[in-house]
């Protein structure tokens, strides 16, 4: 990366925000930096805390309070959270267009906020859920819960879905957005902010599964959804006190009708030649502008994209004629979905430990120290690892890494990625293991469709919660950074709603998945008893999986091309800076 540098006037900083205020002004706080991703990282935290105590606590509340069977309690369970990471899409367009990304939080966890009070109401009115089932095996007498019961908990869960969208979409990018994405020396801080990121969202889900999950255990439902109600009210007076402090964007407009305009602008020049000087297409470069203006390099790959970009004497309107940084955004999408295809089944792997491994649980010896542990407060284990791991990860193997590599991130996005999915083929082969020794161990006692726990420790199931958490640390961080830094300035928040969608078409992947095993093995997850089922089978056939993925993945990663970006911002009469990297 090489920056060229002309003499700078701090009043031309003005603008650069978005918000019109001057990061070195005296009269008010300085924009940006750690301080103000420290409202990010609390905020996070809060939020989190609910979302995933609710989560990874819906299959006991879907099959002990709403009566659903297993196999519908899964498949609700993951319907809703694939509709959560696909709505981000959502967010991410109203981020990008009309709102900027600080609005977009407050204004989609004030549906979260609604959907908790909701969900509250139910659990604390009797009359608003079905009775309780008499007995906890298939076939035990239970009350269906009745149309406008179903309609209040899909209302609630629906609401809390698109509310958690908004924020997962808005908040890294609002976070990211506080450090300077240009500067060499920022590039380890806005790593490093993903990683903390991470940490403070593995501290929220640690204080969910285990205050929240104890609280829906021993005192109630409906005092647990307060508490969430709480939590998320609380994250939004946390990033609405951060106001002052934020650097905000501002929306450049629909990057999906830019896009749009690309394609049209192509094919209507389809028979024009493309000039053999890549100087001679259409760019604009305004060193007048009062913020800073992202240019892309041409690159060589979807060629016929660049015919948008053909000055022709007789149009120049925007379905006619695009920009090179214009074509550059459209082909830099389209190289990340081939990334994004290879990263769902990583998700789908993720669906199973927070669906059937916390029926596992339920069958298993859960207590520790006198205490007994809550079947959904089980991922907490791997989450104490990655609270340790996190730190270790980015204070000592990042360092290192670096003067090995030379490079700022320690290694490269997609390189963290790929070890990530790795990690995610070993934690389905040692789930089958433990499966398997789980379903010995009710064999040899003959406790195959006894309600009794087995003895066998729960803590047997922290060997692919953990590796598997290992796998997240790569993995998901990995893609939320790769999509934030590869994404052109206009499409931030589109880009990693991209990120988290591959999290969506997992879960529905996953619906999809279960019910084809089911009809094509003849029944292995089908008897709603997991002692006679044959969930090992499965995890070794995600496991299987896993691997033709990852070969996938290698194919689409060397075929990706890292942007290469020249910024220009306005330096008075001066002059102007050109940032330039890739």
């Amino acid at each position: 990366m090489v920056r060229t540098r002309l003499p700078l006037k701090i009043k031309d900083l003005e603008g650069i925000c978005g918000l019109g205020a001057k990061n070195g002004d005296k009269k008010g706080p300085k924009r940006g930096g750690n301080r103000a991703a420290g409202f990010i990282y609390v905020t996070e935290g809060l939020e989190n805390m609910a979302f995933v105590a609710l989560a990874l606590s819906l299959m006991t509340y879907f099959s002990g309070y709403m009566n659903f069977s297993l196999t519908k309690s899964a498949t609700t369970m993951t319907n809703f959270m694939g509709t959560t990471f696909l709505l981000t899409l959502v967010g991410g367009f109203v981020s990008d267009t009309y709102l900027s990304r600080f609005k977009t939080c407050v204004l989609f966890a004030c549906f979260e906020l609604l959907g908790y009070f909701l969900l509250s109401a139910q659990a604390h009115f009797r009359e608003l859920r079905p009775e309780p089932c008499k007995g906890a095996l298939a076939g035990s007498e239970c009350k269906a819960a009745n149309g406008g019961q179903e309609a209040i908990l899909y209302v609630g869960i629906y609401l809390i879905a698109l509310g958690a969208s908004g924020v997962k979409v808005a908040l890294p990018a609002l976070g990211a957005d506080q450090f300077e994405e240009g500067d060499p020396a920022e590039a380890g801080k806005l790593s490093s902010f993903f990683n903390w990121f991470l940490f403070s969202l593995t501290t929220g889900s640690t204080v969910g599964l285990t205050l929240i999950v104890w609280i829906n255990t021993e005192v109630g439902w409906d005092w647990a959804f307060v508490v969430c109600t709480i939590a998320v009210l609380a994250a939004i007076l946390v990033v609405c006190a951060g106001k002052s402090f934020f650097r905000n964007n501002v929306p450049k407009g629909s990057p999906i009708l830019r896009i749009l305009q690309v394609i049209v602008a192509s094919i209507h020049n389809r028979k024009l030649p493309l000039p053999e000087n890549a100087d001679e297409l259409h760019e604009i470069r305004d060193k007048e502008a009062d913020i800073p203006i992202e240019i892309l390099e041409k690159t060589d790959q979807f060629r016929f994209l660049e015919r948008a970009a053909i000055i022709r004497n007789d149009t120049r309107t925007l379905w006619r004629l695009c920009t090179v940084t214009q074509v550059e955004e459209t082909k830099i999408l389209i190289r990340m979905l081939p990334i994004i295809v290879s990263t769902i089944f990583m998700a789908t792997c993720m669906a199973q430990l927070q669906t059937f491994s916390i029926q596992q649980s339920l069958t298993m010896d859960s207590n520790f120290l006198g205490f007994k542990i809550p079947g959904p407060s089980v991922p907490v284990i791997p989450l104490l690892f990655m609270f340790f791991f996190i730190p270790f990860y980015e204070r000592v193997f990042v360092p290192l890494a670096r003067k090995i590599t030379g490079i700022p991130t320690g290694i490269r996005h997609l390189q963290r990625i790929g070890f990530g999915l790795i990690l995610t083929a070993a934690s389905m082969a040692i789930a089958g293991f433990v499966e398997t020794r789980r379903k010995n161990v009710a064999i040899q006692h003959n406790m195959v469709d006894s309600e009794e726990p087995l003895p066998m420790s729960v803590f047997w199931l922290s060997f692919q919660f953990c590796v598997f958490g290992m796998a997240d640390i790569f993995t998901m961080v990995g893609l939320l950074e790769f999509f934030y830094a590869e994404s052109s300035a206009g499409m931030k928040s589109l880009s990693t709603a991209i990120a988290w969608c591959s999290i969506a078409f997992g879960y529905f992947t996953s619906t999809v998945v279960v019910e084809v095993v089911n009809k094509a093995s003849g029944g292995w997850l089908a008897s709603n008893n997991l002692n006679r089922d044959n969930l090992n089978y499965f995890y070794w056939l995600l496991s299987v999986l896993s691997v033709v993925n990852f070969g996938f993945y290698l194919v689409c990663a060397s075929w990706y091309r890292y942007k290469n970006v020249e910024v220009l911002q306005k330096q008075g009469e001066e002059g102007f800076d050109i940032v330039q990297g890739a």
